[in-house]
């Protein structure tokens, strides 16, 4: 397959956490202009803590995405990714997070400092804060329950069996005028795999985002979960997890909607068994019979017993896309 078609082309990645860094590591490669827009609504660990300390945006999710799109050597990539085990002070941050807290204080400006790190990792592409405003997440739950914090909501300290009956921003951040830019100017935007209501709805609640992407020329394609999770997305279907994109982003935005058909080795679903966790099942009759989205079914689980995406087999499915 010549690649020449795809020279120039402009995709956006839209979401959170590994689910982003799947998607770019597998497009990388690719003659394609690669933009991540990453929700800022993370909480936990080590970005909560730079968080809480000095007042910055978290760093977390837009470390992972910069990793991803790195051309620079893999011990600089490590080196970014590496997590301090033990020293006071130190222990659970993550050198990425601390070395891009330091590029905020020396150049006052968080945007820049993600734009700084960048050239040192010799990124292909952008990486984009889908808001520069602080904010924090709320869930409330069935039972009118609110849960406060992305942490809260992706670690439940709540009886996780409960379903998220919605979730919301306070206060409501305005958009990073940059990711509305890089929306309007894609040919492709890209959303999800990730945690639903943890790293992709929240970039939806951002305001003018939603309104961008319905906008948006660009092809829209969603990739459904492979495994679901306990506390967010207990026994959804695949046609569950579209229902909900649709909640919050709108009906008939989404082109193309991917859904894995690979199935893992019953030995590693019973690791994932003890994490409440299950394979997203689907109705392939009923979701071959949707007009809009056209529904994908592929192979698309990576080896081994972490049951994600495959970036190779991801990539190349996308790029097909790219040209219908």
């Amino acid at each position: 397959m010549s690649f020449e078609l795809f020279t120039m082309k402009k995709v956006v990645v839209i979401g959170g956490g590994t689910g982003v860094f799947t998607v770019l590591t597998g497009l990388k490669n690719y003659p394609l202009h690669l933009s991540a827009i990453v929700t800022m609504a993370d909480d936990g660990g080590s970005s909560g803590i730079l968080r809480e300390e000095f007042g910055i945006l978290p760093p977390g999710d837009l470390r992972r995405a910069l990793v991803a799109l790195s051309s620079e050597s893999q011990i600089l990539a490590d080196l970014f990714n590496y997590r301090f085990i033990n020293g006071t002070g130190l222990k659970g941050h993550n050198f990425g997070n601390l070395f891009l807290t330091a590029l905020e204080r020396i150049t006052g400006d968080f945007n820049q400092a993600v734009k700084e790190a960048g050239k040192i990792l010799g990124i292909k592409g952008k990486v984009i804060p889908v808001t520069l405003d602080y904010t924090r997440l709320f869930a409330r739950l069935e039972n009118n329950f609110l849960v406060v914090g992305e942490s809260n909501i992706d670690i439940p300290k709540h009886d996780g069996r409960l379903f998220i009956r919605e979730v919301f921003l306070n206060p409501k951040p305005k958009a990073n005028k940059e990711a509305l830019e890089g929306i309007k100017e894609a040919d492709l935007i890209i959303i999800g795999p990730g945690d639903l209501y943890t790293s992709i709805i929240p970039n939806f609640l951002v305001k003018g985002i939603k309104e961008a992407i319905q906008k948006s020329q660009a092809k829209k394609v969603y990739i459904c979960n492979i495994m679901t999770k306990f506390g967010e997305t207990n026994h959804f279907t695949a046609e569950d997890f579209f229902a909900t994109i649709e909640k919050y982003l709108g009906k008939n935005v989404i082109d193309y909607f991917l859904v894995n058909i690979e199935k893992p080795k019953p030995s590693y679903l019973k690791q994932y068994k003890k994490e409440k966790a299950e394979l997203v099942k689907y109705n392939r009759q009923l979701l071959s019979a949707w007009e809009k989205p056209k529904v994908i079914f592929a192979r698309l689980l990576r080896k081994g017993p972490l049951l994600r995406h495959d970036p190779e087999k991801l990539g190349k499915t996308i790029i097909t896309l790219l040209n219908c």
